[in-house]
């Protein structure tokens, strides 16, 4: 496979992976913070590590929409939400 076939083909996957998770929107950890304070019952994905930047990811579904944020500490967590501990979270493109 040449160097531009595998291009494409990693760019077609990364499309069908947005197009199967739906939207995904990626914010700061004080504005996940703000959410979480209205969804303080709410279930979040929580995951440490990453390849390039270690720090801990969160992901939580919200109004129909799925927040990101990631951040090189932990941050409290409600202790009304529901938390998932993951290996990892992967978010497309």
């Amino acid at each position: 496979m040449s160097g531009a076939t595998a291009a494409t083909a990693a760019a077609a996957a990364v499309v069908e992976a947005i197009k199967a998770s739906g939207a995904i929107v990626r914010v700061e950890p004080d504005e996940f913070r703000k959410l979480l304070d209205h969804n303080a019952e709410g279930l979040v994905v929580h995951a440490v590590g990453g390849l390039f930047s270690p720090g801990h990811r969160y992901l939580m579904g919200y109004m129909g929409l799925a927040f990101y944020a990631s951040a090189r500490e932990p941050f409290p967590l409600p202790s009304t939400c529901q938390v998932v501990e993951s290996k990892k979270i992967w978010i497309p493109g």
